[in-house]
């Protein structure tokens, strides 16, 4: 078909006419070339967000990150929590003029060592994305990436080039959830989980825990195991605590004992590095030794209360811990 472009970004490979938009809202068929609408124009920049609150726990402990979004996702989950800019479009914000040169000069200015990719889907905005990491490679600065993984493989490649760390956010281990929910599907997710850590990036993984939804121990059990066996029981697991909003207003907040009893779950299967975020439970945050039991690093929400970590390993019995700690 004449003008038609194919976006080979992510699985759901929209083929566009001339002057139409992908799923995602924000790439664009322009004359037959496929273009962002967002390039350089986050609609939202912290200067300081402490990398804690990504979440990642192994890499940089303690440091801040300059974060930037633009619009867009190329899921549509019912429960997100950065719906006002994942889930509009570019001309129902107004931007920030911000091209990759003023990201890595704001990261330098605050003395952040990392920036991270985050709030809506760095997946979409994958030009600029791509273009801040290799220049804040340059100047010494880390990346961090904040996803849903939803991308084909040649793209995540490239992202992972300049990618020092990411937070993927594992919806459920279940192919329907993601239809039902997400509008998407689970296996291309599971690859990039796999590829990424292939490919040298530290990995965290976050699981969302929605009532009545994604809140069956049996399929958190099946989940976990397949990240033990995958990935490694040294990946850290964020179990995230779900709180009604957009379109999922109609249900409570997850309870505390479910994610405690997740946790519990997921250290039973062997994995060594589990955490319990947007609620404070006892030890929920802590950064244990798999080997003496003791607190390598404590934490109260985002601030980091005390460290015993020596060189990346245990203060008490030299435990190597699993991280990017320098």
């Amino acid at each position: 078909m004449s003008g038609w472009v194919k976006c080979k970004l992510c699985p759901r490979e929209c083929q566009l006419p001339p002057g139409h938009r992908g799923d995602c809202r924000v790439r664009i068929n322009y004359e037959g070339r496929l273009i962002s609408l967002v390039y350089g124009k986050p609609v939202s920049a912290n200067a300081r967000d402490p990398v804690e609150k990504k979440p990642v726990y192994h890499f940089l402990p303690g440091t801040r990150c300059v974060s930037i979004a633009t619009v867009g996702c190329n899921l549509h989950c019912k429960f997100c929590q950065n719906h006002t800019i994942s889930q509009v479009n570019p001309e129902d914000l107004e931007p920030f003029d911000l091209p990759p040169e003023q990201v890595v000069a704001a990261a330098r200015r605050h003395q952040c060592p990392s920036i991270a990719y985050t709030y809506s889907e760095p997946i979409v905005f994958f030009e600029y994305t791509r273009d801040t990491q290799a220049l804040a490679h340059q100047q010494g600065i880390k990346n961090i990436l904040v996803t849903a993984g939803y991308i084909n493989e040649a793209p995540l490649i490239e992202l992972c080039r300049h990618a020092d760390a990411a937070n993927l956010d594992l919806k459920a281990f279940s192919n329907d959830y993601y239809r039902e929910l997400c509008a998407g599907t689970l296996e291309p997710v599971l690859k990039a989980l796999e590829l990424m850590v292939r490919l040298g990036v530290w990995v965290e993984v976050t699981n969302l825990i929605v009532p009545t939804l994604n809140d069956d121990m049996e399929m958190i059990s099946r989940m976990c195991d397949w990240i033990a066996e995958k990935l490694g029981p040294e990946v850290p697991l964020h179990f995230s605590r779900f709180s009604p909003m957009y379109q999922l207003t109609q249900l409570p907040p997850t309870p505390a004992d479910t994610l405690v009893r997740a946790r519990e779950t997921a250290l039973s299967r062997g994995l060594k590095h589990v955490y319990v975020g947007n609620i404070l439970v006892p030890g929920g945050g802590d950064t244990i030794c798999p080997d003496c039991g003791k607190i390598v690093i404590a934490r109260r929400g985002y601030a980091i209360t005390a460290m015993k970590l020596e060189d990346g390993a245990c203060g008490s019995c030299g435990r190597k811990i699993a991280g990017v700690w320098k």
